[in-house]
């Protein structure tokens, strides 16, 4: 039996707040949810989604049973009056039995209004599965420490196949290259044609359709929002409101640079990388998405279960060295990241910003197998074994 990253810090949690469980569709918030009822609360648990009727009727007339201890709530979002309703539940029945919420979109988008709920709930974000998790290895973080990294046989063979068919579930425990070609157009088809267009009123979705298309081409390059402007011949509004829909559904992210005044960094243009790192067919620009998505769930989780003020960003100035990744922790760089795909040469501008910023703990991932040295103060470490380290 799989066991996700983030169930111990929802058991902790669930005595004494709601636990609302967001991320991407299909990245497994409900069978998260599902096995935690089944394998915990056993028959004392009820699972009500808003999009089957029965449980529709359950929920809008109250009629919730009485001999359950655990209520798992999936799509109730879309309840005009759900943030009213779980408030009114919470309040009223603390004691008596835990609420566990999941849904196919960001939960947080939908909090506009209405009475609040803050201090009844803590929110937890689901990534897709990652080298650490799959490795089944406890966490070890010490914040503005060295990285744990964890030398197993088959953690070669993990990075290769989530490089090869991503980390949301279905396509990774299939493995199956026909499959995964059908995943991705069935995903992004209910993306856009139901959970965005159930949510948002846009016009032209057919346009929609075409951003996220051309979107994977533009990972790891800096995103500028006018230049797609002129590509699609709408106002700046418009291309910025779509790449605000797109994140806020979880088909991309967006980090951008670190602000110090140490540095003459850019202050406007991120980059963009995919939560499914699988649809970028560059093979450099998807080993650097793969990694940009473990930084990220490394920070959310440093956020969401430890409550540290954490933040990925890149690093760039006018005279444009860059360096991909920089981790920091209250403002400050803790470890940055160049990613390789074969190269072990240390370029200028990872030197520059390790010596400029003053940052303990300076990395160049490469794509290559079996390698871990120093040189010139950096760490020259192999993908599999850097991102055995995260989350």
């Amino acid at each position: 039996m799989f066991i996700r990253y983030l169930e111990k810090a929802i058991l902790e949690t669930l005595p004494n707040k709601m636990v609302f469980i967001s991320g991407p569709r299909q990245v497994g918030k409900t069978t998260l949810a599902r096995e935690i009822g089944n394998r915990l609360y056993h028959n004392s648990h009820a699972y009500l989604n808003w999009d089957y009727i029965e449980d529709r009727r359950i929920i809008s007339k109250g009629l919730l049973p009485t001999d359950k201890k655990l209520f798992i709530f999936d799509e109730i979002h879309k309840y005009k009056n759900w943030k009213n309703y779980l408030k009114g539940q919470y309040d009223k029945y603390k004691d008596t039995f835990r609420i566990l919420v999941t849904g196919s979109a960001r939960l947080d988008i939908y909090r506009r209004g209405g009475d609040s709920l803050l201090g009844r709930y803590y929110s937890y974000r689901l990534h897709p599965l990652s080298v650490h998790e799959l490795s089944k290895e406890d966490v070890h973080v010490t914040p503005m420490k060295e990285l744990h990294f964890i030398e197993r046989n088959e953690q070669e063979k993990i990075f290769e196949m989530l490089l090869k068919f991503g980390g949301f579930p279905e396509v990774f425990f299939k493995q199956n290259e026909k499959n995964l070609r059908l995943w991705h157009h069935q995903r992004i088809d209910r993306l856009v044609k139901e959970d965005i267009r159930d949510v948002e009123n846009l016009r032209d979705i057919s346009a929609l359709q075409i951003l996220v298309d051309i979107l994977p081409e533009k990972v790891g390059s800096l995103f500028s929002l006018n230049s797609l402007r002129e590509d699609f011949n709408v106002a700046y509004k418009t291309i910025a409101l779509w790449m605000e829909v797109l994140e806020k559904f979880y088909y991309h992210f967006r980090i951008y640079p670190y602000q110090n005044t140490l540095i003459k960094s850019l202050r406007k243009e991120p980059k963009l990388y995919l939560w499914d790192w699988s649809q970028v067919k560059n093979e450099n620009a998807r080993l650097e998405n793969m990694v940009a998505s473990h930084l990220l769930k490394f920070v959310h989780y440093l956020s969401d279960v430890e409550g540290f003020k954490t933040q990925l960003s890149y690093l760039r100035d006018k005279e444009q060295r860059e360096v991909d990744f920089m981790v920091s922790l209250d403002g400050k760089p803790w470890f940055c990241v160049e990613v390789k795909q074969s190269s072990t040469e240390v370029p200028s501008s990872l030197k520059y910003f390790a010596s400029k910023l003053k940052i303990p703990f300076v990395y160049q991932v490469t794509g290559e197998k079996d390698f871990d040295f120093m040189k010139d103060n950096v760490r020259i470490i192999s993908a599999s074994k850097f991102l055995s380290a995260l989350v």
